[in-house]
C-alpha cells in the first residue's frame, strides 16, 4: 500500500507542477507551436511530466503486489490531494458541491480498502 501512496502523491504532485508551470506561460498569440514550444520548455511542466513517469513505475510495481480492485480506487486520493493544493497554492475557490463531492470520494475509497 506503500507503493500505492507514492504512486498517488507522484501523480498529484505532476499535476500541480504542470498547473503551475502553464501559469507561467501567456496565452496570447503564440499558436499551436509557439504554445507547445513554451509549455515543453518550461521547468515546472518538465518535472511534472517526469514525475508522472516515476508514477507509473511506482505503479507497476505497486500492482505487480496488490489486487488492482483495491489499488486502482486509491488513485481517488489523488483528487483530495490535488484539491487542497488547488486551493492553497493556486486560491481556486471551494464550493459546499466540491466539499461534498470530495466527501463521497474518500468514503468510498474508505468502503473499497475495507472489503
Amino acid at each position: 500500500m506503500l507503493l500505492i501512496l507514492v504512486s498517488v502523491i507522484l501523480g498529484a504532485s505532476a499535476q500541480v507542477s504542470i498547473k503551475w508551470g502553464t501559469m507561467g506561460v501567456p496565452q496570447g498569440d503564440l499558436g499551436w507551436t509557439g504554445l507547445l514550444m513554451k509549455y515543453f520548455t518550461n521547468v515546472p511542466v518538465l518535472s511534472g511530466l517526469f514525475l508522472y513517469g516515476l508514477s507509473s513505475l511506482t505503479w507497476i510495481f505497486a500492482v505487480a503486489r496488490v489486487d488492482l480492485s483495491k489499488a486502482y480506487p486509491m488513485v481517488a486520493v489523488g483528487y483530495v490531494l490535488v484539491f487542497l493544493c488547488s486551493y492553497f497554492l493556486f486560491n481556486e475557490p471551494v464550493s459546499v458541491l466540491k466539499i461534498a463531492g470530495l466527501t463521497t470520494i474518500v468514503a468510498g475509497v474508505i468502503m473499497i480498502s475495507q472489503s
